[in-house]
């Protein structure tokens, strides 16, 4: 390019210096349109990127408020169940309070068979009603 200007006057160095000048601008407008496009693009998937950790952030916090839920529960029934392990009975059982469920326990003796004599403890039975 360039080569060929030995040849031309004032007249058409100066017409061709001006449709440069025309081209060039075309060029940096276009070029400055694509680069405000890719601004507007990169602007809107920053967006939702940000959207998306905001939700997933939501998602820990109910996460580690259901931890903590969980370990308080367990930290309870740990303490119930140490409470059961000191007792002086020998048997652990825990004792759970619901509102919604009575509960009856019985006590029965064991049944004797052709005059043999067990010697086991007796059996408690629990029975739940809904």
């Amino acid at each position: 390019m360039g080569q060929d200007l030995s040849g031309m006057g004032v007249k058409e160095l100066q017409t061709l210096e001006n449709q440069l000048e025309i081209s060039l601008r075309c060029i940096r407008t276009k070029k400055d349109q694509i680069l405000i496009d890719e601004i507007h693009e990169l602007n809107h998937k920053g967006s939702l990127v940000h959207q998306e950790n905001m939700e997933l952030y939501k998602k820990i916090n109910l996460i580690r408020q259901e931890n903590a839920e969980l370990h308080k529960k367990l930290s309870e029934t740990e303490a119930a169940t140490e409470v059961n392990r000191d007792s002086r009975t020998p048997y652990n059982f825990a004792v759970v309070e619901d509102a919604n469920v009575s509960v009856n326990l019985e006590l029965n003796s064991p049944q004797q068979q052709n005059d043999v004599q067990h010697t086991a403890p007796p059996k408690l039975g629990l029975q739940l009603h809904p």
